[in-house]
Protein backbone atom coordinates (compact mmCIF):
# COMPACT_ATOMS: atom_id res chain seq x y z
CA UNK A 1 0.00 0.00 0.00
CA UNK A 2 1.26 3.15 -0.97
CA UNK A 3 1.83 6.04 1.59
CA UNK A 4 -1.22 9.22 1.64
CA UNK A 5 1.09 12.14 0.19
CA UNK A 6 1.15 15.05 2.62
CA UNK A 7 0.92 18.36 2.50
CA UNK A 8 1.38 21.32 4.64
CA UNK A 9 -0.59 23.92 4.65
CA UNK A 10 1.08 27.16 6.33
CA UNK A 11 -1.13 30.50 6.23
CA UNK A 12 -1.53 32.95 9.36
CA UNK A 13 -5.21 33.18 8.09
CA UNK A 14 -7.65 30.63 9.46
CA UNK A 15 -10.11 30.87 7.01
CA UNK A 16 -7.30 30.40 4.00
CA UNK A 17 -5.25 27.60 5.74
CA UNK A 18 -9.09 25.54 6.78
CA UNK A 19 -10.39 25.95 3.50
CA UNK A 20 -7.30 25.21 1.78
CA UNK A 21 -7.09 22.02 4.15
CA UNK A 22 -10.77 21.13 3.80
CA UNK A 23 -10.48 20.59 -0.17
CA UNK A 24 -6.84 18.91 0.56
CA UNK A 25 -8.66 16.35 2.50
CA UNK A 26 -11.29 16.15 0.28
CA UNK A 27 -8.66 14.96 -2.17
CA UNK A 28 -7.58 12.38 -0.36
CA UNK A 29 -3.86 14.16 0.91
CA UNK A 30 -2.72 13.83 4.39
CA UNK A 31 -2.81 17.89 5.61
CA UNK A 32 -0.80 19.29 8.03
CA UNK A 33 -1.48 22.88 9.18
CA UNK A 34 1.04 25.50 10.63
CA UNK A 35 -0.14 29.37 11.26
CA UNK A 36 3.32 30.76 11.28
CA UNK A 37 7.13 30.30 9.88
CA UNK A 38 8.74 29.15 13.24
CA UNK A 39 5.45 26.65 13.11
CA UNK A 40 5.78 25.50 9.49
CA UNK A 41 9.94 24.78 10.28
CA UNK A 42 9.01 22.37 12.71
CA UNK A 43 5.85 20.55 10.65
CA UNK A 44 8.83 20.44 8.07
CA UNK A 45 11.27 18.48 10.32
CA UNK A 46 8.16 16.49 11.98
CA UNK A 47 5.78 15.57 9.13
CA UNK A 48 8.25 15.66 6.15
CA UNK A 49 5.93 17.23 3.78
CA UNK A 50 5.69 16.29 -0.07
CA UNK A 51 4.26 19.34 -0.80
CA UNK A 52 3.68 22.50 1.02
CA UNK A 53 1.29 25.69 -0.12
CA UNK A 54 2.59 28.52 2.10
CA UNK A 55 1.46 32.07 2.55
CA UNK A 56 4.84 34.88 2.13
CA UNK A 57 3.63 37.39 4.87
CA UNK A 58 3.41 35.99 8.21
CA UNK A 59 4.51 36.84 11.55
CA UNK A 60 8.12 35.55 13.34
CA UNK A 61 9.46 34.08 9.69
CA UNK A 62 7.76 34.97 6.69
CA UNK A 63 7.30 32.44 3.71
CA UNK A 64 10.78 34.01 1.83
CA UNK A 65 12.72 32.48 4.72
CA UNK A 66 11.13 29.31 5.76
CA UNK A 67 11.20 28.24 1.52
CA UNK A 68 15.19 29.78 1.75
CA UNK A 69 15.80 27.28 5.18
CA UNK A 70 13.90 24.20 3.96
CA UNK A 71 16.05 24.17 0.41
CA UNK A 72 19.24 25.03 2.69
CA UNK A 73 18.60 21.73 4.30
CA UNK A 74 19.79 18.93 2.25
CA UNK A 75 17.32 16.30 4.08
CA UNK A 76 14.02 18.83 2.91
CA UNK A 77 15.79 20.36 -0.44
CA UNK A 78 13.77 18.04 -2.59
CA UNK A 79 10.58 19.31 -1.07
CA UNK A 80 7.84 20.79 -3.77
CA UNK A 81 7.39 24.49 -2.64
CA UNK A 82 4.61 26.89 -3.32
CA UNK A 83 4.20 30.42 -2.32
CA UNK A 84 0.78 31.76 -1.88
CA UNK A 85 0.85 35.66 -1.91
CA UNK A 86 -1.43 39.20 -2.36
CA UNK A 87 1.81 40.47 -3.46
CA UNK A 88 1.61 39.33 -7.36
CA UNK A 89 4.07 42.11 -8.49
CA UNK A 90 7.22 40.21 -10.60
CA UNK A 91 9.86 41.80 -8.18
CA UNK A 92 7.89 39.65 -5.40
CA UNK A 93 7.77 36.87 -7.37
CA UNK A 94 11.76 37.22 -8.29
CA UNK A 95 12.61 36.87 -4.51
CA UNK A 96 10.20 34.03 -4.02
CA UNK A 97 12.18 31.91 -6.68
CA UNK A 98 15.60 32.99 -5.53
CA UNK A 99 14.59 32.06 -2.32
CA UNK A 100 13.97 28.62 -3.79
CA UNK A 101 10.36 28.37 -4.19
CA UNK A 102 9.08 25.51 -7.03
CA UNK A 103 6.13 27.68 -7.72
CA UNK A 104 4.22 31.13 -6.81
CA UNK A 105 0.78 31.93 -6.80
CA UNK A 106 -1.09 34.86 -6.05
CA UNK A 107 -4.34 35.59 -4.27
CA UNK A 108 -7.14 35.29 -4.86
CA UNK A 109 -6.99 31.22 -6.02
CA UNK A 110 -9.22 29.18 -6.15
CA UNK A 111 -9.55 26.07 -3.77
CA UNK A 112 -10.16 23.56 -6.98
CA UNK A 113 -6.88 24.87 -8.56
CA UNK A 114 -4.94 24.30 -5.06
CA UNK A 115 -6.51 20.70 -5.86
CA UNK A 116 -5.58 20.02 -9.34
CA UNK A 117 -2.05 21.37 -8.63
CA UNK A 118 -1.58 19.02 -6.05
CA UNK A 119 -2.62 16.19 -7.45
CA UNK A 120 -0.59 16.89 -11.05
CA UNK A 121 2.41 17.53 -8.50
CA UNK A 122 2.18 14.38 -6.12
CA UNK A 123 1.25 12.17 -9.03
CA UNK A 124 5.09 12.46 -10.43
CA UNK A 125 6.63 11.16 -6.91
Amino acid sequence: MTKQPTVLVVDDEPFICRSLSFVLRKGNFHVVEARNGEEALAAVRQHRPDLIFMDVMMPKLNGFDVCQAIKADPEYAHTHVILLTAKGQDSDREVGLQAGANEYMTKPFSPTKILERAREILTKL
